[in-house]
């Protein structure tokens, strides 16, 4: 079935490397308001077709595959599902918003620049204006590289901030940025930087560099400028396997009138299990290509 937004069709896009179909990007995903829609990357597989991504899981149904998610953004929930709350802990709010696809300035089959509106789903006001690049770049013959970067401007006249769970009383908790939910599979993945693995050795640390390693693949995932490599990494891996960047480590992230706060994640997707001279060298090629 053929569906639009805005008068527009919004069928699926679908990002090629080397001559296979590697990422669906869906502009509009038909799911609970609860869940904060918002386009989404899903599936994504590796260059023999294994898929690294997970959409709407069981154990968190606001997962949506690979985007941009924000629990608090002046109060508002753009990550899906409960909102934390200072002495309650989590709450069940109608507090939930909604990134819309606005136009694209470029779509190509191996990338594409959009523009998005982040509303809230009340009154339908736009708090952030989005800027959203992504590129698909073959990196070997089993790897690839995702480079993703999202540029948030405050179109209003006054200050905006940006909040995460750690910031509003939950120690550990500081998700909300770039996010990337992997698949879930009999053993949890394991996790590790240029100097460091597990998940408490390397969760709520920044590094230049961090892998996720499942079964029969590796992500690594990289801040490609200075703002993304002083923010903290965010993993999961015995509850479930995700990682993302923390917008809002420490305290929350101000964004004034007219300004804009730009985040660059490049991750290089490959097949097999990688050890950590193939991922730094992997992923030196994939930040600078």
């Amino acid at each position: 079935m053929t569906r639009t937004v805005n008068g527009l069709i919004a069928a699926p896009l679908t990002l090629s490397c080397a001559g296979r179909p590697v990422a669906r990007y869906e502009l509009r995903p038909e799911v609970d308001p609860r869940l904060s829609p918002r386009p989404a990357l899903h599936p994504v597989t590796t260059l023999a077709g294994t898929p690294v991504t997970e959409f709407a899981p069981a154990d968190h149904a606001h997962h949506l595959g690979v985007g941009v998610a924000v629990p608090d953004v002046a109060g508002h929930n753009f990550w899906g599902g409960r909102t934390y709350v200072r002495g309650q802990g989590p709450t069940e709010l109608d507090n939930h918003g909604e990134q819309r696809h606005r136009e694209f300035k470029l779509c190509d089959p191996d990338g594409f620049v959009q523009d998005l509106d982040w509303r809230t789903g009340g009154t339908g006001a736009t708090l952030l204006r989005e800027r959203r690049t992504v590129a698909v770049t073959q990196l070997a013959d089993d790897a690839w590289s995702l480079d993703f970067t999202f540029s948030l401007t405050n179109p209003s006249d006054d200050e905006l901030t940006i909040g995460s769970p750690a910031t509003n009383g939950r120690p550990g908790a500081a998700y909300g940025g770039f996010f990337w939910r992997a698949p879930k599979e009999a053993s949890a993945p394991t996790v590790f930087t240029a100097d460091a693995q597990g998940e408490p050795a390397v969760h709520g640390r920044p590094a230049d560099w961090l892998a996720m390693a499942g079964e029969r693949w590796t992500l690594v995932f990289a801040g490609a400028t200075a703002e993304t490599r002083r923010d903290p990494w965010f993993v999961r891996t015995e509850e479930y396997p995700g990682v993302g960047s923390s917008l809002a480590s420490a305290s929350r992230l101000a964004i004034a009138p007219g300004a804009t706060a730009v985040r660059r994640v490049v991750t290089v997707v490959a097949d097999g299990t990688l050890d950590r001279e193939r991922a730094a060298t992997l992923v030196r090629k994939a930040v600078a290509a």
